[in-house]
């Protein structure tokens, strides 16, 4: 064998196709949204959302049979949002760092080379299943409603939900979702981002509740709980608030996601 024969070009047949299109984003989305489920604790997590949410409704049509002026859709579905914002965060940490903790992520990066496409898969996932758990309280809160207004007749059972307050359920959810999401692509793993989660908010409150000036002023684009305060509300939030729940989640959903989309793009994967 001469030196010209390893200058040769490689023969084409069998080998790899490069011209080939690549997996289509749509089926990465679908991959990740199957992934939320197919762990036991990823099952247990999405299904926990739907049962928890159903018993606060029977838990709430008990507690106020006495007294069912207090039932309203707004009430039911305000509950019923608490589990989810609980919830959604884990389940987003759990989809980031899965794929370092169960040892995937070899498998991933090779069928998809282009790991900006996967965490971009994942963050797409995460939204549809926030925009579902939503959902879902809505639905139930609906339920719920209509057996209030049925059996106690009114006053219970009002219908008022405001545009606004729906709204705000949502940017509440979404961006605990998008805080623990990006925790778990700075941290990739479970453990360390679930307790940085829980520790920032209740960190954050204790300085404010600690040092006034800190809340007034600094605390008061910062500090998350601060910052999501007036969307917990049905009312419209002012430019103001819009503008500190931007800022505070720059500093603590952008920042942290920027790093860790750094370091999965360089991490070695093993």
């Amino acid at each position: 064998m001469t030196v010209a024969d390893f200058r040769a070009p490689l023969p084409t047949s069998g080998g790899i196709d490069v011209d080939r299109p690549g997996i289509p984003f749509a089926r990465l989305v679908r991959v990740e949204l199957r992934k939320l489920v197919d762990t036991r604790a990823g099952f247990w997590l999405t299904a926990s959302i739907g049962v928890i949410a159903a018993v606060i409704m029977v838990a709430m049509l008990i507690a106020n049979r006495n007294d069912p002026g207090n039932l309203n859709l707004g009430e039911f579905f305000g509950m019923m949002n608490i589990p989810t914002a609980i919830i959604l965060p884990i389940l987003a940490i759990l989809l980031v760092t899965g794929e370092w903790s169960q040892r995937t992520a070899l498998t991933t990066f090779t069928l998809e080379p282009r790991r900006e496409r996967i965490i971009g898969a994942k963050l797409v996932a995460s939204m549809i299943t926030a925009v579902a758990a939503v959902a879902v309280a809505l639905i139930l809160g609906i339920v719920g409603n209509s057996i209030a207004a049925v059996a106690f007749a009114d006053p219970a059972g009002a219908w008022g939900l405001s545009v606004a307050g729906f709204v705000n359920s949502f940017v509440i959810q979404a961006f605990g979702l998008l805080l623990g999401f990006g925790f778990a692509a700075l941290i990739l793993n479970t453990p360390g981002a679930i307790v940085a989660y829980f520790a920032l908010p209740t960190a954050l409150s204790v300085v404010s509740e600690l040092v006034p000036w800190f809340k007034d002023n600094l605390g008061q684009w910062v500090d998350t709980t601060l910052t999501n305060m007036p969307f917990q509300s049905g009312e419209w939030a002012t430019g103001g608030e819009w503008a500190r729940l931007l800022v505070s989640g720059l500093i603590w959903i952008a920042l942290p996601l920027c790093i860790g989309l750094v370091r999965v793009m360089r991490s070695e994967v093993k």
